[in-house]
């Protein structure tokens, strides 16, 4: 490490954030929040949805899932249009999709139309999870980046809690319209905080427009400045363009891609998507009677505590690195879920007994309710922030937008088949044996992120970058 870059680390180390990287952040947080509210929401929606349109299950798994198979399509388009239109316009473009998606679920008519708006609001979500944590990644320094990308996911667990809370208040009456239209006005605070924010200097970089790079990083490094943009300049050194899809998918960069890729599908095999979908109603099997007793479970077991443990993710992903909390997280969600199948293995042995009032859940119930709260806190300081984390650092520059595309799409597909046949599987093999598969998934992501994730914590996205070139240098001459 030479002198100079000595002295540049430790200016940035000292230098207080600029007040447009606390705008930053506001964006980041508001995007997760989109995210995070759709999927709480639609936990609370499907009682009024099956009252309304008397649906089948198969059809409420489609109106439940088909929201991940339009992210699925906004996180492919999201990377080749954060790398041509830039992080920031990706970002608006999400939110005025949301905004819109938000609209035509609300006033559907039909189930139709209602699979038609989620599929609006899938894609304004699919490319906002490319594109925010991809501008975060970008204009954060190095020794908070980790922070400001767990910000994202923060956004994420703080959105579900709010939609769980709407669905508490709202769950009298066939007030699921408004429920799903609420998520309308914070896509359009998202818009407010992004159109006085600046893209990232590194994209201003590649298109060759330095004086507002120079003004981007005024704006978020004021105290060092000079030296951010002689990092940058030493960093990128001659223009690169934007490589295609052939390099994503070359030989070069395939373990990066296999990281970002495996991380994704591992976030999701694991369970989550299917709780925070399907939560009234795993709690409804679990022996909560009334509607109340469910909701009431699901805002405080699984929204608040998703919430608060992610902050642990946040305080320490930048000190204690990302393989420590992710391995950590993995123990307490294997353990959990398994907890939670033998939970239920109990509950379905013994016969349900008529009663004329609700009354409180049995043992196993409770065990349930617990054995869910560890899964949820242990997901959400490892898992749940740390994988977006390490997806929007891992890709070199050249491929990053197209690569975290890739990868977010792997994670939205993962989604769809967890969500789609979450019921179908819990009728085939029981609430027990889809459990303990999910718990046998945790046990696999934990081998293979032992085994396969470097630490990139206190790394400059370069230095990444140059360690991805080594490994291919070094395997190709052997």
């Amino acid at each position: 490490m030479s002198v100079d870059t000595v002295v540049v680390d430790d200016v940035e180390e000292r230098a207080p954030l600029g007040r447009w990287l606390w705008l930053v952040g506001a964006v980041i947080l508001t995007a997760g929040l989109l995210f995070g509210y759709d999927q709480g929401v639609i936990a609370g929606a499907l009682v009024g949805i099956e009252k309304s349109f008397s649906v089948s299950t198969f059809a409420i798994e489609v109106i439940t899932s088909w929201v991940t198979l339009g992210a699925l399509v906004g996180a492919l388009v999201a990377g080749m249009l954060a790398d041509r239109i830039g992080r920031r316009a990706a970002v608006l473009v999400a939110a005025v999709m949301f905004t819109i998606g938000a609209l035509i679920e609300a006033g559907a008519p039909g189930t139709g139309v209602l699979v038609v708006g989620r599929l609006v609001v899938g894609f304004g979500v699919g490319v906002a999870s490319v594109a925010a944590p991809l501008y975060a990644a970008e204009m954060a320094p190095t020794r908070v980046r980790g922070r400001f990308v767990s910000w994202y996911q923060f956004g994420i667990t703080f959105g579900i809690f709010l939609a769980y809370l709407v669905d508490e208040l709202l769950s009298s009456g066939d007030r699921w319209r408004l429920m799903l239209g609420v998520s309308a006005v914070p896509a359009v605070l998202l818009v407010l905080l992004i159109l006085p924010s600046s893209d990232t200097p590194r994209w201003f970089v590649t298109k060759g427009r330095r004086d507002d790079a120079e003004r981007a990083m005024r704006r978020i490094r004021p105290h060092d400045t000079e030296a951010a943009m002689a990092e940058l300049d030493a960093s990128l050194g001659e223009e690169v363009e934007q490589a295609g899809w052939s390099e994503v998918f070359s030989r070069r960069w395939r373990k990066p891609l296999m990281i970002g890729v495996g991380l994704a599908v591992f976030q999701q095999i694991t369970g989550i998507n299917a709780i925070i979908y399907y939560a009234n109603k795993i709690f409804a099997a679990a022996g909560f009677e009334t509607a109340a007793q469910q909701t009431a479970a699901t805002t405080w077991a699984i929204g608040a505590v998703n919430v608060l443990a992610t902050l642990i993710a946040v305080a320490f992903v930048d000190r204690l690195g990302r393989r420590p909390l992710l391995l950590a997280g993995l123990v307490g969600m294997g353990v959990s879920l398994t907890a939670v199948g033998v939970s239920f293995l109990s509950l379905n042995a013994i016969p349900s007994q008529p009663t004329d009032s609700p009354s409180a859940p049995s043992a196993a119930g409770t065990v349930t309710l617990v054995a869910l709260v560890v899964y949820i806190a242990s997901f959400a300081f490892s898992l749940g922030p740390v994988v977006w984390t390490v997806i929007n650092e891992i890709f070199p520059r050249s491929i990053r937008g197209r690569g975290v595309s890739v990868a977010t799409a792997a994670n939205w597909g993962s989604a769809w088949l967890v969500s789609q046949f979450f019921l179908t599987l819990t009728g085939a093999i029981g609430e027990a044996g889809t459990f303990w598969l999910f718990a046998a998934m945790s046990a696999v992501a934990f081998v293979w992120i032992w085994r396969v994730l470097p630490e990139t914590r206190g790394r400059s996205l370069e230095d990444i970058e140059r360690m991805w070139t080594a490994e291919a240098e070094t395997s190709a001459a052997t």
